[in-house]
């Protein structure tokens, strides 16, 4: 999971921040990628104090890989990367959201935004089509 021990000291400005917000068991924070402009919901991802500080210090988006068990920088496998426009947080503390410019696509499976799937009318169904092949993106 999220290191801790090895987690970077806080930047300095950023102390009050850090502060206010509230970490999980793992040391991680829900991250709800937001697009500045327009106003959709793109994904949901995990940061820890090293992605959050970076994030802020390079204007790239990064996150935390729970599954790759390492600090994520969006894009660096696709080219579909996000730029920070503006780090939110939530009233409890516990959830970031970044309003941010995305170039391509945000979702893995070649779509505009994570959440392409809803209940409709009773059903549950896709309700937007991918704009490029995953194959393209990630060269599968």
């Amino acid at each position: 999971m999220a290191p801790t021990a090895s987690s970077p000291a806080t930047p300095p400005g950023l102390a009050d921040l850090f502060a206010a917000l509230r970490f999980d068991a793992a040391g991680l924070v829900p991250a709800i990628a937001q697009d500045a402009e327009g106003g959709d919901v793109l994904m949901l991802a995990w940061m820890d104090r090293a992605a959050i500080a970076e994030t802020l210090a390079t204007g790239r988006v990064c996150y935390f890989s729970r599954s790759r068990d390492r600090l994520w920088r969006k894009g660096e496998t696709s080219g579909q990367i996000q730029r920070l426009v503006e780090l939110r947080l939530d009233c409890d503390g516990d959830a970031v959201l970044l309003l941010v410019t995305q170039t391509g696509v945000a979702c893995h499976t070649g779509r505009r935004s994570c959440f392409f799937r809803a209940v409709r009318d009773g059903v549950f169904r896709e309700i937007a089509p991918p704009l490029v092949a995953p194959e393209t993106l990630y060269g599968g």
